[in-house]
């Protein structure tokens, strides 16, 4: 089964859909726990990719576990503005076939982001990418405080709610679809799982063969 003919827009989550900074940010989160004096075990690529996904401030509570709220709050401002940095140096990893499957689905359709990441993230990956002249919006946690559906719903509504998709790789990127009634794709080479996605691709250039064979 295939998308449906009239379908004008695509909405990408970021983080394990088009790339992965998991490594990168891990390094940033432990240059943080130092600078801060923070006790607190080594992370790992694999303790922030556990989280990834989530608004940032639940990354925190979620990863640092007994540390009181304020050290919380701390960590986020903190690593928010350290993973910025640091990312803006080193790039991450972008998935294959991304690049060359972003240029060629933007000649059918309107491409957009929404990420539950922090001010600037989703910037950083259009410079570090390339790819920016391709995507005509972007939405995240850090500039508006709201969850993903929302962030999703205030990004369609602004740019004249196409007939749009969300493509993601996790549950969270299903409900923001399923909130505003898209169909919804999974790419399981990311981070996470799916109830019931409506199309299923185990890579990028699969997703560009459904979108546009």
């Amino acid at each position: 089964m295939k998308p449906d003919a009239d379908l004008a827009a695509i909405v990408f989550d970021l983080d394990g859909t088009l790339w992965d900074t998991t490594a990168t940010c891990a390094v940033a989160w432990n240059a943080v726990i130092e600078r801060l004096g923070v006790s607190f075990r080594t992370i790992s690529a694999d303790d922030v990719r556990r989280v990834t996904g989530k608004p940032h401030i639940d990354c925190m509570r979620e990863t640092f576990v007994g540390c009181s709220e304020a050290q919380i709050v701390a960590l986020c401002d903190a690593t928010m503005a350290e993973d910025n940095l640091l990312i803006e140096r080193v790039g991450g990893d972008i998935y294959p076939g991304v690049a060359r499957g972003i240029v060629r689905l933007r000649e059918r359709y309107r491409l957009f982001i929404v990420s539950n990441c922090q001010t600037g993230y989703i910037e950083l990956f259009l410079r570090h990418s390339g790819l920016g002249q391709h995507f005509d919006d972007v939405e995240c946690w850090g500039n508006t405080g709201e969850a993903k559906p929302e962030n999703l719903r205030r990004l369609l509504a602004r740019n004249g709610s196409p007939r749009a998709l969300m493509v993601g790789d996790a549950d969270g990127d299903e409900s923001a679809a399923r909130a505003n009634g898209l169909p919804f794709v999974h790419v399981r080479y990311g981070f996470g799982a799916a109830h019931a996605p409506d199309y299923t691709c185990e890579t990028f250039e699969a997703l560009v063969s459904l979108l546009h064979p």
